[in-house]
C-alpha cells in the first residue's frame, strides 16, 4: 500500500521539481543568496515565476481539481525546503519570510496559470512576448514588495545621539586639495548619511560638547585631551547607551600620504580610560587578519569586521561575542558597547552590492549601531545569514 502511494505521488513530485528548482536555483544565483551567504526565503520571491510558467505549461492539459493539487504540492514542497535552508545553514524559522512567499508563490501559480491557459492557442510570436513581460513585471513587484518589508519600522526617538570620531566621515573621498574641498562641500561618507537618516545625530569636535540627555558614539578619536577623557568616564554615571569602536590597529584607507595628521589614528588613543574601566585591547594577529563575521545572538544579527582586536582584559559583567571582538559590558550606570573594530563604518563591509537594493545589505552592522544607540530597529523581514 505504501509503494503503491509514493508511486501515485511520483509524478506530482517530479511535476513539483519544475517549479521548486527554478525558484531555488534563482534565488541562490540572481537574488543574491549566494553572494551574500543569505537563505532569505523572501529573496526568492522576485524570481517565483519561471517556475510557475514552466509548470503551468506542464499541466495545461490536466483538469483544474489536478493542476490546483500539483500546484499546492509544489508550494508546500518549496516551503519546506526553505525550512529547512533556515534551520540547517542559518539556525533560524524565518516563519514570516515563508508565509510571504508561500502567499506570493500562490498568486504567482495562479496567474501562470490564466496566462498558460489563455495564451495556449496564441502563436508562438505573441505568447512568448506575453511570457517576458510578466516575469519582466512580476520581478519588479516582488522586489517592490520586499524592500519595505526589510525596511525599518520608524518610530519616535528615544534620545539624540552625540558623535566623535578621527574617521573621515565628514569629507569623505574629497583628497587633499583644499580648495576643492571648500568648493565642493562636505561630501558624507555612506555610514554618516546612515546615521543622519536614522538617528538625530551631532558630530562633536569635544566630548565637552555631549550633553546629559545624549547617547553616545565614540568611532577611533584622534588623541583626546586629559579632561575629555574624564569627561567620557563621567557620562557613564547616568543611565545612557555608549558605543566605543577602539582599532587596536587602524586598516581604514588613508585619505592623505602616508604620516598625514588627518588619516585616521593607526591604533586607538583610548588606552588610558580603557586601562582605567578595567579593559585591554590586543591587536589582531597578522596570520589572523581580515574580514571576520561576528553573530549577535539571539537577535542573530550578523557584524561583519575587517582585521578586529580582541579585548583581552574585561570587567565583571561583560557579555561578549565573536571570540571577544564584541563586548557590552556595565559601567557605571551606562550601558557601554565596544568593538575592537572602527572598520564596521566602512560601506564595504555593509552596504548593498546594488544602491538601491538596500535590503541587499552585505551585514547587519549599521542596523545594529542604530539599534545599539536607541534608534528604531524592528522590521518585518530579517536577514537570515549563513553560518
Amino acid at each position: 500500500m505504501t509503494r503503491a502511494r509514493f508511486a501515485g505521488l511520483a509524478p506530482t513530485l517530479r511535476l513539483s521539481a519544475a517549479y521548486v528548482l527554478p525558484a531555488l536555483a534563482l534565488a541562490w544565483i540572481c537574488g543574491g543568496q549566494m553572494l551574500l551567504a543569505r537563505v532569505d526565503a523572501a529573496l526568492a520571491i522576485p524570481l517565483l515565476m519561471p517556475g510557475a510558467l514552466l509548470l503551468a505549461w506542464l499541466i495545461r492539459g490536466e483538469s483544474l481539481l489536478a493542476r490546483a493539487r500539483t500546484f499546492a504540492a509544489a508550494l508546500l514542497i518549496l516551503a519546506m525546503t526553505q525550512l529547512a535552508l533556515h534551520y540547517g545553514l542559518a539556525e533560524r524559522m524565518g516563519g514570516l519570510q515563508l508565509v510571504a512567499t508561500l502567499l506570493c508563490g500562490g498568486v504567482g501559480c495562479g496567474i501562470a496559470a490564466i496566462l498558460i491557459g489563455r495564451t495556449g492557442n496564441w502563436h508562438a510570436a505573441l505568447r512568448w512576448p506575453a511570457m517576458l513581460l510578466t516575469l519582466i513585471l512580476w520581478f519588479v513587484a516582488g522586489q517592490a514588495l520586499i524592500g519595505p518589508a526589510y525596511a525599518t519600522w520608524t518610530k519616535p526617538l528615544s534620545q539624540p545621539v552625540a558623535m566623535i570620531t578621527g574617521l573621515p566621515l565628514r569629507w569623505a573621498g574629497q583628497g587633499g586639495d583644499f580648495a576643492a574641498m571648500l568648493e565642493a562641500g562636505p561630501s558624507e561618507a555612506q555610514a554618516l548619511s546612515e546615521l543622519y537618516r536614522r538617528l538625530d545625530v551631532r558630530v562633536v569636535d569635544s566630548l565637552a560638547d555631549v550633553r546629559d540627555e545624549d547617547a553616545l558614539l565614540v568611532a577611533h578619536p584622534r588623541a583626546l585631551a586629559p579632561e575629555e577623557l574624564v569627561r567620557l568616564d563621567a557620562l557613564t554615571a547616568r543611565p545612557r547607551d555608549i558605543v566605543i569602536l577602539a582599532d587596536a590597529l587602524s586598516t581604514w584607507p588613508p585619505a592623505y600620504p602616508l604620516g598625514d595628521p588627518r588619516n585616521p589614528p593607526v591604533t586607538s588613543l583610548l588606552t588610558p580610560l580603557l586601562d582605567h574601566w578595567g579593559i585591554a585591547l590586543a591587536a589582531v594577529d597578522p596570520e589572523r587578519a581580515g574580514d571576520v563575521d561576528v553573530f549577535l545572538d539571539p537577535a542573530g544579527q550578523k557584524l561583519r569586521l575587517h582585521s578586529a582586536g580582541r579585548f583581552t582584559r574585561l570587567p565583571a559583567g561583560c557579555a561578549t561575542w565573536g571570540d571577544r571582538r564584541v563586548a557590552r559590558c556595565p559601567i557605571g550606570r551606562a550601558t557601554v558597547w565596544l568593538v575592537g573594530d572602527a572598520d564596521l563604518l566602512h560601506e564595504s563591509l555593509w552596504q548593498s552590492p546594488i544602491p538601491d537594493a538596500l535590503w541587499l545589505r552585505r551585514s547587519d552592522n549599521m542596523k545594529w549601531l542604530v539599534s545599539a544607540l536607541g534608534g528604531p530597529s524592528r522590521t518585518y523581514f530579517e536577514p537570515i545569514w549563513i553560518r
